[in-house]
C-alpha cells in the first residue's frame, strides 16, 4: 500500500542516530519495555524495522513487523535479508497473529489517527494480537508538546500545528536532521490527541491499564553527558510513553 512514509526508510535509519533519539527516546523506550527475554513481539507500524530489529538483540524470542508502506517494509525486509535475526515482516494483521504476542509496541502509530473512530480502531488492532495480560507501549504525541514551531529545530525536525489547537488537530512534521541536513521535503502530517482521548480509545480497545510515563525517567551516561545539548527535549518532549495492559 501507498503511504507518505514510502519515501523515507533511509531517513528514519538516519534518525536513529539523531541524539534526541539515540540518548533518550530510544533508551527510554527500552526501559519501558523490560526484560524481553521469551517474549514474542508485535513491532506494530515497525517502519523501517529499527526497533523490531532492537528487539531481536535485546533477547526477544519471536519479533513480527507490520507496516502498511511498501517502501518500509522493502527497506526492512533487505535489512534482514543482510543482517538475519529470524524478524518476520508483514503487511497483513492475519487472524492467526491474533492472542499470538506479550507485547506490542507502536512507536510513532497514533499520531496518524485521523479521527477518533480512527484512534479507536487503531487501539483494537493493537489489542488484538496480544495474549490476556498482554502489553501495549507506545509514543504519541505529547499533548503538552511546544507549540512554537521553532522550539525543535535544534534537534531536527519541526512541529507546526495546521489549522485550529484541538484535539485531533493537524500538524506538520519537518524532518531536517539536527545539523540542518535534508529539507523540508521531508514533510508527514500527523494529528494530536489529548490524554483523555487516548485512554478512553485504550479502555474501549479493552486495556485496563494506562499509565503515562515520564519521558526523562532513564537518563544514561550518554545522556547526562550532553545535557547542555538535550535539556531542552527532556524537559518538553515532543512525544509521550504510554504503557497499557490488556484485560
Amino acid at each position: 500500500m501507498q503511504s507518505q512514509f514510502d519515501q523515507l526508510p533511509d531517513l528514519y535509519e538516519d534518525m536513529a542516530d539523531w541524539p534526541f533519539r539515540r540518548f533518550l527516546e530510544i533508551p527510554n523506550f527500552l526501559a519501558a519495555l523490560g526484560d524481553l527475554s521469551d517474549r514474542d513481539v508485535l513491532d506494530f507500524g515497525c517502519g523501517n524495522g529499527m526497533y523490531s530489529r532492537l528487539l531481536k538483540e535485546k533477547g526477544a524470542r519471536r519479533v513480527v513487523g507490520y507496516d502498511v508502506s511498501d517502501g518500509m517494509l522493502a527497506f526492512a525486509r533487505a535489512r534482514e535479508s543482510e543482517q538475519p535475526l529470524g524478524i518476520d515482516f508483514t503487511s497483513d494483521l492475519e487472524d492467526d497473529l491474533a492472542g499470538q504476542f506479550d507485547l506490542v509496541l507502536a512507536v510513532y502509530v497514533l499520531p496518524y489517527a485521523t479521527t477518533r473512530d480512527e484512534l479507536r480502531v487503531m487501539c483494537e488492532q493493537m489489542a488484538k494480537p496480544l495474549r490476556p495480560g498482554g502489553r501495549l507501549v507506545t509514543l504519541p504525541i505529547h499533548p503538552d508538546y511546544v507549540r512554537d514551531p521553532a522550539y525543535y529545530e535544534r534537534f531536527g525536525f519541526r512541529l507546526t500545528p495546521v489549522g485550529p489547537d484541538i484535539d485531533g488537530g493537524e500538524v506538520q512534521l519537518d524532518l531536517f536532521g539536527p545539523d540542518g541536513a535534508g529539507s523540508d521535503e521531508d514533510t508527514v502530517t500527523a494529528y494530536v490527541w489529548t490524554r483523555e482521548s487516548i485512554d478512553e480509545a485504550m479502555h474501549a480497545a479493552g486495556f485496563a491499564i494506562t499509565q503515562w510515563i515520564d519521558y526523562g525517567r532513564f537518563r544514561s551516561a550518554e545522556a547526562d553527558a550532553k545535557e547542555e545539548l538535550l535539556r531542552g527535549y527532556w524537559e518538553r518532549p515532543h512525544a509521550a510513553i504510554v504503557n497499557c495492559r490488556l484485560s
